[in-house]
């Protein structure tokens, strides 16, 4: 399984401030898609990750798109 992470500056809501954080998890055809479903739950249980998109390609691989706000800190002091 192979992971990737993107950070875009696309927004989905009307707030230009509001940014997501992208992950790209590929699944090779020959892997079990009860490991692809327990990596997916791990992603976002633990790391407040919401699956966007899936996709299953013609030769079997699988493509699972997840996002996750970045959050935005403020200096105090």
């Amino acid at each position: 399984m192979r992971e990737q992470v993107r950070t875009s500056g696309a927004t989905v809501t009307r707030d230009a401030d509001q940014r997501y954080e992208y992950l790209l998890l590929t699944v090779a055809p020959h892997e079990r898609v009860s490991e692809a479903r327990a990596r997916l739950s791990e992603h976002a249980e633990y790391g407040k990750w919401e699956l966007t998109r899936s996709v299953l390609l013609y030769g079997g691989t699988r493509k699972y798109w997840m996002r996750r706000r970045v959050m935005r800190v403020e200096r105090t002091i």
